[in-house]
């Protein structure tokens, strides 16, 4: 893409509304723009950010064995009073009505929705155990939204939804969502640590959030260290088999958030175990049992031909407010930092002299190569001073930049440089060009 025709807005000062890091910087570096208090419009550049998060969620849902669906953003309101939750919910939910005065609602979630699917369309216990998730938008009224799209009103959320025979059953699907954001965090370049949680209006009696430390967290955490240091399932974990202990290995080390947290139980480990910082909830999963499907008559035949009410939990992950936690982890003072498996762009390609005819024919046969090689790539061509130039790469956080000038070029080099460590290197445009293609980054 080149910068020259891109839509990429940026600000020079910090927004004055903006209280915390990834508000100031998704503001500054043009990703989202705001319509209306917590309420955003997703720029050219936070959306193909949105769209690599989304995608590798998609993925390790996918590869757990879940089944994605798309579920629509209104609800009727018969399905929440049959749960019992409409007019429990409170003002987060907003309320309202069709040309033909049916009460209706915007989803702030989808249990209800998922079961009355479910209910009418399995019947027999041959069809479980089954899993079915969706990547939808949510709208959630809250009463101060603050922080950017970390506490926002309308937001992008998976929410994934298992049936199963029996608890048992159940349990072996709540492990295997508990592993499979596990994997999903640790693709984003973030370390995750399970923490024990409150249930709160989704209900049941076993719940985890997953927290992400970040210097700049909302909330106090306390863990085991051996928690953050432990390595995560690779990419050939059998999620049908053993979950188990991989599961009760993180769960049985302390982890609590600041409402759950036992200072006495803490402070007896070692003290180069305890591990007291900031922390941000990405995401959220619950087994629940029969809770909603009770209420609603999720009922299959089972075995013996027994009407049986399936077990159910739910897991959630907020896909667009992973963007600012990711951020939030992975900044400096001149900007973002993006890991690389969500960065707008692999590479930031960096003309110093645009209209001169060695730069220019140089970058353009770098954009070529690259772009045929599959990379996604920025290529300023615009007419901005070098030092604008360096700081918008800086500041929109593209992990890689190809520095390309006019007495390098004269002499067969280009200049590459990586965004995290901020460390150059000179090398002949061939040699760069087979490093990036060969995605030896």
């Amino acid at each position: 893409m080149r910068l020259s025709r891109y839509y990429m807005p940026l600000m020079r000062e910090t927004p004055a509304e903006a209280q915390i890091v990834s508000h100031r910087l998704m503001l500054r570096a043009g990703l989202i723009r705001q319509m209306s208090a917590g309420i955003y419009a997703w720029l050219p550049l936070g959306k193909r950010v949105l769209a690599k998060i989304e995608q590798i969620v998609r993925e390790e849902q996918n590869r757990a064995g879940a089944v994605e669906v798309l579920m629509p953003t209104i609800q009727s309101a018969d399905l929440w009073r049959e749960s019992g939750r409409y007019d429990a919910y409170g003002a987060e939910m907003l309320r309202i009505k069709d040309r033909h005065d049916r009460e209706m609602l915007y989803g702030p979630t989808n249990e209800e929705m998922i079961t009355d699917i479910f209910r009418s369309t399995v019947k027999s216990y041959r069809q479980l155990p089954l899993n079915l998730y969706h990547i939808q938008w949510k709208f959630r009224d809250e009463v101060r939204p603050r922080f950017g799209i970390m506490r926002g009103r309308e937001f992008l959320m998976k929410d994934a939804y298992s049936f199963d025979l029996s608890a048992e059953d159940a349990r072996k699907s709540y492990r295997k969502m508990f592993i499979a954001y596990l994997r999903t965090f640790a693709r984003m370049g973030l370390k995750s640590v399970p923490m024990r949680a409150d249930t709160g209006p989704i209900g049941g009696d076993l719940s985890h959030e997953f927290i992400i430390l970040a210097e700049t967290g909302e909330s106090q955490v306390f863990c085991h260290r051996d928690l953050i240091e432990m390595p995560v399932p690779g990419e050939d974990f059998d999620f049908d088999g053993d979950t188990e202990s991989v599961v009760n290995q993180r769960t049985s080390l302390y982890a609590a958030t600041e409402e759950m947290h036992n200072a006495e139980a803490f402070a007896a480990l070692p003290d180069d175990k305890q591990v007291s910082a900031r922390g941000i909830e990405v995401g959220h999963i619950f087994y629940f049992g029969t809770k909603y499907s009770k209420a609603m008559g999720a009922k299959v035949a089972g075995p013996d031909g027994t009407d049986v009410t399936v077990e159910m939990g739910s897991y959630g992950v907020g896909v667009s407010r992973l963007m600012g936690a990711i951020i939030e982890a992975n900044h400096d003072e001149n900007g973002i930092i993006w890991p690389d498996s969500v960065a707008p762009f692999d590479v930031g390609l960096i003309d110093l002299k645009p209209g001169d005819p060695v730069t220019g024919e140089l970058c353009a046969r770098i954009y070529r190569d690259l772009t045929q090689a599959k990379l996604d790539v920025l290529y300023d061509d615009t007419e901005e001073r070098t030092g604008a130039k360096f700081a918008s790469m800086d500041l929109i956080g593209v992990p890689w930049q190809i520095i390309v000038g006019p007495k390098g070029a004269t002499k067969g080099v280009v200049e590459i440089k990586n965004r995290r460590t901020g460390e150059r290197a000179e090398m002949t445009p061939e040699a760069a060009i087979a490093r990036f293609a060969a995605k030896d980054m």
